[in-house]
């Protein structure tokens, strides 16, 4: 029974890959998740509402409260929900709260929900399932490149094991020497031979099939990308059709900030909005491609040159 107990060196290789899978996973959902509390761009909040908690909160939360405390001054923090609701389906109970201990109860009169999109769920979910494929791809990747430095399998005698496993450590170690003594040309077949798996080579593959995942997460953030392989230049009006999903990935969002941003400005005589930050101008391998109103521009100024 003891033969078959694995040793310290395989534990402390499995936590290792373990450790390493996890941190893939956090890397790709942390990356995901700044991208998509760092989109949106409030304009006209007051000093004392943070644009970053609030947009945590809604990626957390799918939803946040906007208030006037007496001593504070107008705040947006998380909440809880409940009690009745009216005719649309929004709650006339609401308790905001902060991780200080701070709470107060709150209604309609006095509050206004802003919803994270238009079915009022967070963005955790989403971000955590393009994460949890994109660490799969990227780990993948890692075995199946590293399956080509290493294609092979020892079958020796248990007696051996530990022998031929210092000689692994060392070939996997990028030794450009490995030596051994004359006992191991009398071990002979019966007691060591080496298989190679051949493990074919599909990291760019895998690679390839990783951005595309990667890009179509950054479709439902709402974020600019050319999700196509095409190697020839794209022309403008093919770089737009890309856009198309894009950009109706923001509709949902940023109308919902938009609708309470109204009700906000109505309730308390603010003048709060929110657009969406504009984070790429069109382009391709060669140069960046103007926008329509640039080629308009420019054209202007063509046939200003040629009279």
């Amino acid at each position: 029974m003891g033969r078959n107990r694995p040793s310290n060196t395989q534990n402390r290789q499995f936590w290792q890959t373990g450790k390493m899978n996890n941190a893939t996973y956090a890397q790709y959902f942390n990356r995901l998740t700044e991208l998509s509390i760092s989109m949106f761009d409030w304009q006209n909040l007051p000093d004392s509402v943070d644009p970053r908690y609030l947009e945590l909160a809604l990626f957390g939360d799918g939803h946040a409260i906007f208030f006037k405390d007496e001593v504070l001054g107008f705040l947006a923090l998380r909440c809880m929900i409940g009690g009745t609701w009216d005719v649309y389906q929004i709650p006339n109970f609401r308790r905001a709260y902060a991780t200080n201990g701070y709470q107060v109860e709150l209604n309609p009169e006095n509050s206004v929900i802003i919803y994270n999109n238009m079915i009022r769920t967070n963005s955790t979910l989403d971000v955590a399932v393009f994460a949890n494929r994109l660490w799969e791809l990227d780990r993948s990747i890692d075995v199946n490149a590293k399956a080509q430095k290493t294609p092979v399998l020892i079958l020796c005698d248990e007696k051996q094991r530990l022998t031929m496993k210092n000689l692994y450590m060392k070939y996997e170690g990028n030794e450009p020497f490995i030596f051994g003594d004359n006992s191991l040309a009398n071990y002979g077949d019966s007691l060591f031979r080496v298989l190679k798996t051949d493990a074919p080579y599909v990291a760019d593959k895998l690679y390839t099939l990783k951005t595309q995942i990667w890009n179509e997460a950054l479709t439902y953030l709402g974020i600019s990308n050319v999700n196509v392989t095409k190697k020839e230049r794209l022309i403008t009006d093919e770089v737009q059709r890309n856009q198309g999903g894009t950009i109706a990935s923001r509709y949902s969002r940023l109308e919902s900030r938009r609708q309470a941003c109204e009700k906000i400005n109505k309730l308390f005589g603010l003048d709060i909005w929110v657009d969406y930050r504009e984070d790429y101008r069109v382009s391709d391998e060669e140069y960046i491609l103007p926008t329509d109103s640039e080629e308009d521009k420019m054209k202007e100024m063509v046939e200003g040159v040629e009279e």
